[in-house]
């Protein structure tokens, strides 16, 4: 069920009436058993998955709580094979698979296993990567095992973040799902304002800046090399903003409820570095991958050259993480070189910042530092966005030989007026973010006197009648 959906207009508000008349005892249940249909709304027998893995990492972790040394390490094992392995079926084997074809093909040996016809669970790397923060958070003794079978249950099914996150940890989660939470009204007006923002920035900016992407990035021999940078700039925010408004729909539904989820982007593309960019962007994996990859294989403490791998490996994962393709794996490997590039050039940046006497303008040095991190991460989206390494390369080619200063998504079918929508929809998003640096934009509108605010909430509701794109389309983190 798709957030910008009739359906889901008439599923969130029938929910969250229920979870306010029933008795704290039964709202558990009511929320599994809502979680479950939400979750059926697309692929109905993949609930069969998701229960097996329940079933499987609920039994381990009050095993593993229970037991000591090599036992206790025997059902960790189970539980993250049984996770990985199931992940490695739905999504990963047919690439595999599909490599190791080419392979023996070049090296004339015959190769007999034939591709999956499977269809990827929606949502699958999200709640499988849930599942194991809970099993090694209780592994490593920071977080009792849940013994409400139905709670646990919830907190990997909990439909707000079911299938794009923000990928929580038991920590947050659990001890909410326990709690009582009464109606509040400001709670209830906050957690409606975060999720019409959300749906502005799905259905106004992203799903609009969707339409020249696509059309640009389907046939990139009929545009102008400048009109694929202009679309890969688009590209950067029509993610980011198809994400986020995810998000904020999610913290807001949630919210309402009393349950708070965790904050998964803070204002990414004013960031003055890679390394801060990943600290800012898609907050609840980068923080997963160094919780659980990174530091588990020595992090930062250790030999520079094992550092610097270290970093390398966490993001050719994160790269795979995104999609079982070369793309999503060089995209993963760019940001990873761009970090450790950063590390080994620090200080000639620094020499050379000082002998141009930049570092003696703070503010320019920032908007330097700020429009060379947004750039390269520009530049990384065009592996992610492209639909092959063929296609990204030839892309990249004619950003950087096809040198016409003539704009023509005409040719691939979108007008004068829609480019010059997506212009406008990308700086008022820049506009109020550079409003939220300091504080959020529901606090930004509260200072406001009641005229203006409501001014303001019209306004919103105008803009998103006339501009937003109700074709229901899906959010892009839903394929991961």
């Amino acid at each position: 069920m798709l957030f910008n959906s009739v359906e889901f207009m008439i599923f969130f508000p029938v929910v969250t009436i229920l979870y306010f008349l029933l008795p704290h005892k039964l709202r558990w249940f009511l929320l599994l058993v809502s979680s479950c249909l939400f979750y059926m709304a697309f692929v109905p027998r993949y609930i069969l998955i998701l229960g097996f893995t329940i079933v499987i990492d609920y039994i381990a972790g009050i095993l593993i709580d229970k037991l000591e040394g090599s036992r206790k390490r025997i059902f960790l094992i189970i539980s993250i094979l049984t996770n990985v392995g199931i992940l490695f079926v739905f999504k990963y084997f047919n690439f595999f698979n599909e490599n190791a074809e080419r392979l023996a093909h070049m090296l004339g040996w015959n190769y007999p296993v034939s591709s999956l016809t499977i269809i990827l669970p929606i949502g699958l790397s999200f709640h499988t990567f849930q599942s194991m923060s809970y099993i090694i958070e209780v592994y490593r003794g920071k977080h009792k095992s849940e013994k409400h079978f139905g709670i646990y249950a919830l907190y990997v099914m909990y439909y707000p973040q079911l299938v794009a996150g923000p990928i929580e940890r038991p920590q947050n989660m659990l001890w909410q799902f326990h709690t009582k939470h009464s109606f509040d009204t400001k709670r209830t007006v906050d957690g409606l304002k975060l999720m019409a923002w959300g749906f502005f920035k799905k259905l106004v900016i992203a799903d609009n800046l969707a339409l020249a992407v696509n059309a640009a990035y389907k046939s990139p021999e009929a545009v102008s090399g400048l009109t694929l940078v202009i679309a890969t700039y688009f590209f950067a925010f029509q993610i980011y903003c198809d994400f986020s408004g995810y998000t904020d729909i999610a913290r807001g539904a949630s919210r309402i409820m009393g349950i708070e989820l965790m904050q998964n982007f803070r204002l990414p593309y004013f960031s003055k570095s890679i390394s801060e960019f990943w600290r800012r962007w898609h907050i609840s994996l980068s923080s997963w991958f160094s919780d659980y990859v990174y530091i588990s294989l020595g992090g930062s403490r250790c030999a520079k050259w094992k550092w610097h791998r270290n970093l390398l490996i966490v993001f050719l994962l994160s790269g795979l993480w995104h999609g079982a393709a070369w793309t999503y794996v060089i995209w993963g490997a760019l940001n990873g070189f761009y970090l450790v590039f950063a590390l080994l050039t620090r200080s000639l940046r620094e020499k050379l910042s000082h002998a141009v006497r930049l570092d003696r303008l703070p503010a320019l040095q920032k908007f330097v530092k700020v429009f060379v991190s947004f750039n390269l991460i520009c530049f990384s989206w065009i592996f992610f966005r492209a639909t092959s390494f063929t296609n990204a390369r030839f892309i990249i080619k004619k950003i950087f030989t096809d040198f016409s200063l003539s704009i023509n998504f005409g040719s691939a079918g979108i007008t004068r007026y829609q480019v010059a929508l997506c212009c406008c929809v990308v700086a008022f998003l820049t506009a109020v973010q550079l409003l939220q640096r300091s504080r959020t934009l529901s606090e930004e509108i509260e200072k406001k006197p009641l005229a203006v605010r409501w001014g303001l909430y019209y306004a919103g509701l105008i803009l998103l009648i006339l501009f937003g794109v109700f074709n229901t389309s899906s959010f892009i983190y839903f394929q991961f």
